[in-house]
């Protein structure tokens, strides 16, 4: 295997090893020593290519660094809580039905027409949709001038007392100047 340190250089590798050195160390003083520049991964690396390094060799390295103590469980702050439950559950109170008020109605049969049937002068007043997966279908008689319901669903959507604010109605764009 190549590699780019010399036989001197490893030799004084094993020396220092044997005489239980650091890597750390090692790499120091082979620079100092042949004016190199080796790293201390360079050294381990070199050393484990030669079958030095081992897994006791970290245990050696422990020699020149104090045990540390293991570390003390913090100290809880506050004890956790009980859990509280109450002996007493307030119960919701039961409501009784209430007769639903009367609806007002127009006296007008609709067409029932779908959405896509309707023309552009027919009246938009929905009716079914209440139930899931119910259709929804449409008025269809001719409506007012200028709103989107017949006369009698205008009256009953709004108070036929007031004017609406802004009546639908078409658009008229003029040209003011050309450019």
């Amino acid at each position: 295997m190549q590699s780019n340190w010399e036989a001197e250089h490893t030799q004084a590798l094993r020396e220092y090893l044997a005489k239980g050195l650091s890597y750390s160390e090692i790499a120091d003083t082979i620079n100092a020593r042949f004016s190199t520049a080796y790293s201390r991964n360079a050294a381990i690396g070199r050393a484990k290519r030669l079958g030095l390094a081992g897994p006791e060799r970290p245990a050696d390295n422990l020699l020149h660094f104090p045990k540390r103590a293991p570390k003390a469980k913090k100290p809880r702050l506050h004890p956790p809580r009980e859990r509280h439950v109450p002996e007493f559950m307030p119960r919701i109170p039961a409501f009784e039905p209430t007769e639903m008020p009367k609806l007002r109605c127009v006296e007008i049969v609709p067409r029932h027409l779908a959405l896509v049937d309707l023309e552009p002068g027919d009246c938009r007043y929905p009716y079914g949709g209440d139930e899931e997966g119910e259709a929804i279908t449409f008025c269809g008689h001719p409506r007012r001038e200028g709103f989107s319901y017949c006369t009698p669903h205008f009256e009953l959507t709004r108070n036929p007392d007031i004017a609406p604010e802004r009546p639908a109605g078409t658009v008229v764009l003029r040209l003011v100047e050309v450019a």
